[in-house]
């Protein structure tokens, strides 16, 4: 776990129940009472590695836009996909994780205004009334990495339950599933989980192992699943390495049992780019050819990343898994 060193807690959240009980957990602090998150987070830059040492935390509300459309490419194709904002930061630390250079601190950002979130989510699918229509946590933190804090699920499963024509993804890499398993499976709500066979790349997160135990143990439990196999990182024999991945994957969970698999390649906005040569100048990331495509994007050329792809693609065929249930993000 993440060492909080401060806690600031907006001023209209001083009486709030559920702000309460996420203090509650660190009884050896004192809440600092401030207006807004937003006056202190990020205005005084902290290096991303300073998360190594200690942390500040802020509970907050979050204001503005809660729900945005994703990207193009971001989900499955043909479908509508937005994301929601939960909170800022990660517990975790991994080399390609584009959060390094996003914000301008490492510091932690709990949203907890979730039924303002839910609402906006209900504005949102009211203007798309005939579209089969995704909402994924976990863009700008973990879906579950500190749920045992937070409390939320409950609340999203609550609404999603009762609107079976919208879905919910949450994204993880983590373990912390006691929270998810004390709640009834709904099968509009998917937990995905990235996968990469490089540990050393993913600095605290658990284990590749520890990953697929909580695979094993929500599929038993009856929980949607899907797979993020992203970020694809290339090595001398690439074959082998992702052949045992997806071999212990599906001793997890039958991979023709898997929702959905995304097959990405290492990517960076090229300021987040630099921000990550600098962190980790020794990264094996940078073994690989990059170059910067008309939008932007740093990551290895097109002849040099879709034969990765379709490599993992056709080994996941392999074991039965529907054409239609693979795609491509952010291609």
């Amino acid at each position: 776990m993440i060492n909080i060193d401060k806690i600031f807690l907006e001023r209209d959240l001083k009486d709030s129940p559920r702000a309460n009980s996420i203090i509650s957990h660190f009884s050896h602090l004192t809440p600092k009472i401030i207006d807004r998150y937003d006056e202190i987070f990020g205005k005084v830059k902290k290096p991303y590695l300073q998360k190594r040492q200690s942390v500040s935390l802020f509970i907050a509300n979050k204001k503005g836009n809660l729900v945005k459309e994703a990207p193009e490419a971001y989900g499955t194709v043909g479908e509508k996909h937005f994301y929601f904002i939960h909170a800022f930061n990660c517990i975790y630390e991994c080399e390609y994780c584009y959060l390094q250079g996003y914000f301008h601190s490492p510091d932690l950002v709990l949203f907890i205004n979730h039924e303002d979130i839910i609402k906006e989510i209900k504005d949102v699918a009211s203007q798309h009334p005939n579209d089969r229509i995704w909402f994924h946590a976990g863009e700008f933190s973990d879906s579950l990495a500190l749920t045992h804090l937070t409390g939320e699920l409950q609340v999203y499963f609550d609404f999603f339950r009762d609107n079976s024509n919208l879905i919910m993804e949450l994204r993880t890499k983590s373990d912390n599933i006691d929270s998810l398993l004390s709640l009834s499976p709904v099968s509009n709500i998917i937990t995905s989980y990235s996968l990469a066979p490089k540990k050393n790349l993913d600095y605290k997160a658990p284990t590749i192992d520890e990953r697929l135990q909580a695979i094993s143990r929500l599929h038993r439990a009856g929980f949607p699943i899907g797979i993020h196999l992203d970020p694809i990182i290339p090595s001398k024999n690439f074959n082998e390495v992702y052949s045992d991945l997806l071999y212990h994957l599906n001793e997890a969970i039958p991979l023709k049992e898997v929702q959905y698999f995304s097959l990405g390649v290492t990517r960076f906005p090229e300021n987040i780019y630099h921000q990550v040569k600098k962190n980790y100048p020794q990264s094996i990331l940078f073994n690989e050819h990059m170059l910067k495509d008309k939008n932007g994007i740093v990551r290895s050329p097109r002849p040099i990343r879709f034969p990765l792809m379709e490599n993992i693609k056709q080994q996941i065929f392999d074991y039965d898994v529907e054409k239609s249930k693979i795609y491509l993000c952010m291609e």
